[in-house]
């Protein structure tokens, strides 16, 4: 082989060897950039994640300082009507339970406290309790519709006169509606519903009860 093809021999694997070096720099130089690219594209995600999540956050602020501020607002209204005190606590009613349904006051009064069994002779001891209603119904709610509750435990009627639970609970709500009124309470402002034994508390003695509601609106 003379010197001239060892010479273009040379030439060739030198250019060829240039050109192997300069692929692979390249190769590497792309997966740096793909390691980089996929870097960045976990870096946005997670930044857009944390993104969400305060949006999310705030949006739960938001709604908390609403609400927060709606229930001050109710809790001053309710406060100037006088269903609560000033700590909070609601009216109290002597040998009634006294709670919130809705907007609604509900005074519940136990039968046993208002009757003797199966009758609806109201008991004098439970008339201090209905002054105490009619007191809280021409002072502080002077203006609010009354609807008188009856009901009774799920026992079926056998002995007593009344021919169901339903018409026991009505005579008995009504019995409370007659107090109010010759205790002063307009009667056009009240009238009776009777629900027998539907809507049973823990127990019998519970479950027979008068409430009192004072509708709010």
């Amino acid at each position: 082989m003379d010197g001239r093809i060892t010479k273009r021999l040379f030439g060739t694997l030198l250019v060829a060897a240039i050109a192997i070096s300069s692929v692979g720099c390249s190769n590497n130089k792309r997966t740096d950039f793909d390691a980089l690219e996929a870097e960045n594209n976990e870096l946005r995600g997670q930044l857009a994640a944390l993104e969400g999540e305060r949006v999310m956050w705030q949006s739960t602020k938001s709604k908390l300082e609403q609400e927060n501020s709606e229930l001050a607002k109710a809790l001053e209204e309710m406060r100037a009507a006088g269903t609560v005190d000033n700590q909070g606590g609601l009216v109290d009613v002597p040998g009634a339970t006294v709670s919130m349904r809705g907007s609604d006051l509900v005074v519940s009064v136990a039968g046993d406290v208002l009757f003797d069994s199966g009758q609806v002779t109201l008991k004098s001891s439970a008339k201090r309790t209905l002054d105490s209603v009619s007191s809280l119904l021409q002072s502080q709610f002077a203006g609010n519709e009354v609807r008188i509750e009856g009901y009774t435990d799920t026992d079926p009627i056998r002995k007593s006169k009344w021919a169901s639970n339903d018409h026991l609970s009505f005579e008995r709500g009504h019995a409370v509606e007659k107090y109010l009124i010759s205790r002063g309470v307009d009667t056009r402002r009240m009238y009776v519903a009777a629900f027998g034994p539907d809507r049973p508390r823990g127990s019998k003695a519970e479950s027979r009860r008068v409430e009192i509601v004072i509708l709010g609106g």
